[in-house]
């Protein structure tokens, strides 16, 4: 199997009502690269996030006095904060510079995935989209209508990892193939049963997507994985990626 990453380069500034998948098709066919079928096209959240209209002005946001208490406990902007608390259903967390929260879609992450890296703005904020599933969705959706090609998607985030230093890109959204890969009932190389191997595979997905997404300065906000042979599926959610808290014993 051979697997290819290609950065999209060529992207405006994404501003509230823009058509990635139009501005996406477009950077492509300029690069001398178009969209295939099969391709899975890898989105961070920043950007669909902006196109959705999901950004907050810091300098609008009136903290309350729980937020304020949690800023001077963590050490964080209490407008951040607030924004932060706003954003999730429970708190799991806290130190100082840290606050880790569970959102209201579920995941379980630092400052709800709040983020103001690449987010044109001195105090603008980027919240996880609202529906980040339906994000992808819609997305293929639109590819379809524009060029009649089937695509998988993802929509991704980079976050921490218990146990682990650094961070790596994870699947916040997805459609259009399964997003865990059951092994159990194969066998290795020697004829071992697999028992417990179900691999998460929009994960590992958008990991490799952020080898080619620039993180800084490098303006590349999406990118194609193409090769890779995923398992259709019109059902998937990035949320059965999720460990339920009865399952999760680091809690």
């Amino acid at each position: 199997m051979r697997i290819e990453i290609i950065g999209i380069e060529g992207l405006p500034i994404i501003e509230e009502g823009d058509d990635l998948a139009a501005l996406i098709l477009e950077a492509l066919n300029s690069q001398g690269n178009p969209l295939r079928n099969g391709d899975v096209v890898v989105l961070s959240h920043v950007i669909v996030s902006r196109a959705e209209g999901r950004t907050v002005d810091l300098s609008s946001v009136e903290p309350s006095e729980i937020a304020l208490r949690y800023a001077e406990f963590t050490g964080k902007d209490p407008r951040l904060v607030e924004v932060v608390l706003s954003d999730s259903r429970a708190i799991r967390r806290m130190a100082p510079g840290v606050l880790i929260t569970e959102t209201w879609q579920g995941f379980v992450c630092a400052n709800s995935g709040v983020d103001k890296s690449n987010v044109p703005g001195e105090e603008v904020v980027a919240l996880l989209p609202e529906d980040p599933d339906g994000s992808a969705r819609a997305f293929r959706d639109r590819v379809r209508e524009l060029a009649g090609i089937e695509v998988a998607a993802i929509v991704c985030d980079t976050h921490g990892r218990g146990h682990r230093d650094g961070e790596v890109n994870v699947a916040v959204g997805a459609s259009g193939f399964n997003v865990i890969r059951d092994r159990r009932g194969e066998h290795d190389l020697f004829g071992y049963e697999l028992k417990v191997k179900r691999t998460a595979v929009a994960d590992e997905l958008a990991a490799a997507a952020e080898l080619a997404i620039g993180q800084a300065d490098e303006g590349i906000p999406a990118a194609i994985i193409r090769g890779y042979a995923y398992e259709p599926s019109e059902s998937a959610s990035a949320l059965e990626l999720v460990r339920p808290r009865g399952m999760d014993l680091f809690i």
